[in-house]
C-alpha cells in the first residue's frame, strides 16, 4: 500500500482499495449533460413515475404520528412480518426471524458481502453487472473474478459450465443479479439449480441480488429465485428493494432473506452501518407490501408495453442490435459507433440530447453497447429513438 510516511507533507490520501475503485460512468455522462437544454433522460435505472399516493400518504400519516425515533436494527416488526408474508407467498416458507429490514438495496448488498467475504478471499460476479455488485467486495479486500454472459441469436445467456468452473474449492461466494441490470437476462431455474447443487458441495455463498424480480416478463408473478429451490438454513442471501416493483427509489429501504442463524450478525453490522432505517419511510413499506399489489401488476404490464415499443422501434434504426430482454427495466443494445461507448453517450447527451448509459459501466465485458431504461412513456421512447435515429443518420 502506498502511503506518506508519518510527518510527510504529501496530500493525505484513501487506502488503495477505495482509490482504485471504478468512478460511475453513467454519472460521468449525466453531469455532460448538466446545464443543457432538452435532455432526455434515459441514464438512471427508474421510472419517470412518482411514488404511488397510497405509499406517499402513509408516510405522511407515520411522520404526522409522530414516526421520526430510531427503530430496532433489524425492522420494525410489522414490516418484518409483512414481508416474511410476502416472500411466502411469492417463494415458500419464510420466517420472520429470517428478515432483515435495511436502507435500501445496496446497502443489503454491501452488508451481505461484509458478513461472508472479506480481505482474500475469491469472490465470483456474473457480468455485465451493476459496478456495485463487483467493487463491494474489493472494498472489502476480496479478489473478484467475473464470468461473462453471453451475446446472440437468443439475446444474453449463460454459460453454466463456465460459471461451475469458477466456482472452485475455496471460492468464498458468488453474485448473481436477476433479472440482470444492465442486461435484462434472467437466470433459468435450472441453471439455478445446477450453482446451487455446486455451491452446496463446496460450501460457496450465493448472494443473490433480486431487486428486479417482479418485472419480470415470461408469464409468472416473479422471475425464478433462488429461494424457490434453497432450504432456508443454507448457505443463501437474497437481496431486495422496494425502489423497483413499488416506484420507491429514493426513499432507500431494502431487505433480505438470510439464514436465521446470521440474524444476531447482522443485526450488530447494521448498527455499525445504518443503525437502522428511517421508522417513517418503514410504515410507508408496510402499506406498500399489503396493499400494493395491483400497482405492481399494472407497473410490470407498463412496462412490458415499453420494452417491447422500444425494441420494435430500435430494430428499425440502421446499426442498431437491439433483443427482448425477459426481466428489469432496461434494453442493452448493440449500436455502430459503441467501441468507446462513453464517448458515444457523451456525444448523443451532447449532440443529440438523449441520455443512455455506457455498456462500459457495466465492466469491460459491456462495451460495445449502451443501455436504455424504458420506465417512461411511449412518446418519450418514440422522441427518444427519433433523435437517436437522426444521430446514426
Amino acid at each position: 500500500m502506498s502511503t506518506a510516511a508519518p510527518g510527510s507533507h504529501a496530500a493525505p490520501l484513501a487506502r488503495d482499495a477505495v482509490r482504485h475503485l471504478r468512478a460511475s460512468r453513467i454519472r460521468e455522462v449525466a453531469n455532460a449533460g448538466i446545464g443543457l437544454p432538452d435532455v432526455l433522460p434515459f441514464w438512471f435505472g427508474e421510472s419517470d413515475q412518482v411514488t404511488p399516493g397510497f405509499i406517499r400518504d402513509a408516510a405522511s400519516r407515520a411522520l404526522a404520528s409522530g414516526a421520526t425515533f430510531y427503530t430496532h436494527n433489524l425492522g420494525i416488526p410489522p414490516l418484518r412480518q409483512a414481508l416474511a408474508e410476502y416472500a411466502t407467498r411469492l417463494h415458500g416458507p419464510t420466517a420472520v426471524e429470517q428478515v432483515v429490514v435495511t436502507s435500501a438495496g445496496v446497502n443489503a448488498l454491501m452488508l451481505a458481502a461484509q458478513l461472508v467475504a472479506g480481505p482474500g478471499d475469491h469472490v465470483v460476479a456474473v457480468t455485465p453487472l451493476w459496478p456495485n455488485l463487483v467493487e463491494i467486495p474489493r472494498i472489502l479486500g476480496a479478489t473478484v473474478e467475473t464470468v461473462t454472459l453471453d451475446y446472440g441469436a437468443h439475446g444474453w445467456t449463460l454459460d453454466v459450465d463456465k460459471l461451475l468452473a469458477a466456482l472452485r474449492p475455496g471460492t468464498r461466494a458468488v453474485m448473481i443479479n436477476s433479472p440482470n441490470n444492465p442486461t435484462g437476462w434472467v437466470m433459468p431455474r435450472a441453471a439455478q439449480q445446477a450453482v446451487l447443487d455446486h455451491c452446496r458441495r463446496h460450501g460457496i455463498w450465493i448472494i443473490a441480488d433480486e431487486v428486479y424480480e417482479r418485472l419480470y416478463y415470461g408469464g409468472a408473478p416473479t422471475a425464478p429465485s433462488f429461494l424457490d429451490i434453497a432450504e432456508r438454513e443454507e448457505r443463501v442471501i437474497a437481496v431486495n428493494s422496494f425502489s423497483k416493483a413499488w416506484l420507491m427509489t429514493g426513499w432507500r429501504l431494502g431487505w433480505m432473506v438470510l439464514p436465521a442463524t446470521l440474524t444476531d450478525d447482522l443485526g450488530k453490522l447494521v448498527e455499525y452501518n445504518t443503525s437502522c432505517a428511517p421508522s417513517f419511510v418503514q410504515e410507508a413499506g408496510v402499506v406498500a407490501v399489503r396493499e400494493g399489489e395491483s400497482f405492481t401488476q399494472g407497473l410490470v404490464a407498463r412496462m412490458r408495453d415499453a420494452r417491447d415499443h422500444l425494441v420494435g422501434a430500435l430494430s428499425t434504426l440502421p446499426g442498431v442490435d437491439a433483443r427482448a430482454p425477459d426481466g428489469a427495466m432496461y434494453v442493452f443494445f448493440r449500436c455502430d459507433g459503441a467501441t468507446d461507448s462513453l464517448e458515444l453517450c457523451k456525444r448523443l447527451v451532447r449532440d443529440a440530447r438523449i441520455g443512455l448509459a455506457p455498456g462500459s459501466a457495466f465492466g469491460d465485458e459491456g462495451e460495445g453497447f449502451v443501455r436504455w431504461c424504458y420506465a417512461c412513456d411511449i412518446a418519450r421512447l418514440d422522441e427518444g429513438v427519433a433523435r437517436l435515429g437522426r444521430y446514426l443518420g
